[in-house]
């Protein structure tokens, strides 16, 4: 595994990152129509539910959170692409300003405030995808589970003691 002396790729800051991704998640669907914030394979599964049963209306409190976790990705990455050196730390400033907002919309805009959490959320995936060299996802975990299973199979393989610390990596 390789270190770092860099805070952006450090598995504490991963960590606190994974725990607020797994809160915004909560908070959107507790608090919020049972829209995820991050786990936009559950937004594609309900908003094709809704569209089945002809319930358009439904089905928009669930595309849009989609569609403004894509706009977060993108502008991540716009960023990112002109070369900006401080990425990390302006998306978490971004992040941090939004989700502020977001504890002053009112229950009655849900879709306005679930579509601002997963931009939010598009902009943190984007924006801290490596820790300590490895690619992580902050804000989901089925990726970071399929590459913690994959070193650990490879540890139990090779008996490579880099696999067996990866692995506890990803499942950290």
């Amino acid at each position: 595994m390789k270190s770092t002396k860099q805070m952006s790729d450090s598995i504490r800051l991963g960590a606190i990152l994974a725990v607020s991704g797994g809160f915004m998640d909560a908070y959107s669907y507790i608090q919020r129509d049972e829209v995820f914030a991050n786990a936009q394979t559950g937004n594609m599964l309900l908003f094709g539910v809704k569209l089945s049963e002809g319930n358009f209306a439904g089905a928009l409190q669930y595309f849009f959170p989609v569609l403004a976790f894509v706009l977060g990705i993108s502008a991540a990455e716009l960023v990112r692409m002109r070369g900006h050196r401080i990425l990390r730390q302006i998306s978490v400033i971004n992040e941090a300003v939004i989700l502020a907002a977001v504890a002053f919309i009112p229950l009655t805009q849900n879709i306005l405030a679930n579509s601002l959490i997963s931009f939010a959320c598009g902009i943190q995936v984007e924006s801290f995808r490596k820790i300590r060299g490895n690619g992580i996802a902050t804000t989901m975990c089925i990726g970071n589970i399929r590459s913690g299973t994959q070193h650990l199979c490879q540890f139990i393989h090779s008996k490579d003691r880099e696999n067996l610390v990866s692995a506890a990596l990803y499942y950290g």
